[in-house]
């Protein structure tokens, strides 16, 4: 259903492995999935997390077994469901790793709140990006917040009244997606490229610089954002990570994180 791996350099991989389902979501997927962020995001030697699928497809959404399911629950039960689905999307979205989502095959529903949620995305071309739910009498109402804060209201208009399928191309018109490439070997060059870039930097900086991101997005440039990011920067200045930073600039050496 899920394997998560951690290698030597602190490269996790997190990979949706219900190939003969597309890799769509379940209870227990989701639950799955939750768990293994919450548990990364945790861990000191984790230094990123790739986020891919196994088979033909990333992610194919909802599962159609666990749909059905649902449309026998309560009002109640269906909305503790949708949090579930919520929390996970939330944990990939505030995880303080960066994630990097691997993208090929079909990419449906809740598997493009998971992309949304990622850090930086490589689509593989080919991907076939969907968010079909309006073709099913259904709105793509949980993902929602995730995907409009990548792509922005105007994409998601178009796309989630029309739910036509689009491709990597398009995906990376929008945001959505941040580098496309011919093959999985090219792919795995430019993740390869990130990590090179993202070893070299402080990680409790990096995972300050993720927050920083979500907390002045949208917001007027007024003084009290002003102040915050002051204190942002006052705080990193001090602290130990910030400290060996400058000091191993000055000597001309490597710091401690990159040695």
């Amino acid at each position: 259903m899920l394997t998560n791996t951690i290698d030597d350099r602190g490269i996790a991989r997190v990979t949706l492995d219900r190939p003969e389902r597309h890799n769509a979501f379940d209870e227990a997927l989701i639950a799955a999935i939750t768990d293994a962020f919450q548990s990364l995001g945790k861990n000191p030697a984790v230094r990123a997390i790739i986020l891919s699928g196994n088979g033909k497809s990333f992610c194919a959404g909802a599962d159609i077994a666990w749909m059905r399911r649902a449309g026998g629950w309560t009002a109640a039960e269906n909305r503790a469901d949708a949090l579930k689905l919520s929390d996970m999307l939330q944990t990939i979205d505030t995880c303080p790793k960066p994630v990097i989502a691997l993208v090929h095959g079909n990419v449906a529903g809740g598997g493009v709140g998971l992309v949304a949620c990622a850090d930086m995305v490589v689509a593989i071309e080919g991907a076939q990006f969907r968010l079909s739910e309006v073709r099913l009498g259904l709105t793509p109402a949980t993902i929602s917040p995730f995907v409009v804060a990548k792509t922005g209201a105007s994409h998601a208009r178009r796309w989630f009244l029309t739910a036509e399928g689009f491709g990597a191309t398009e995906a990376k018109a929008m945001n959505l997606v941040h580098e496309t490439a011919p093959d999985a070997a090219t792919a795995d060059a430019i993740i390869a490229n990130w990590l090179v870039h993202l070893a070299a930097a402080a990680p409790g900086a990096v995972a300050d610089a993720k927050t920083l991101v979500a907390d002045v997005a949208g917001r007027p440039i007024d003084k009290s954002l002003r102040e915050i990011t002051a204190d942002r920067i006052a705080a990193r200045r001090t602290s130990d990570e910030g400290r060996e930073g400058l000091a191993a600039f000055f000597d001309k050496r490597k710091p401690e994180w990159n040695a």
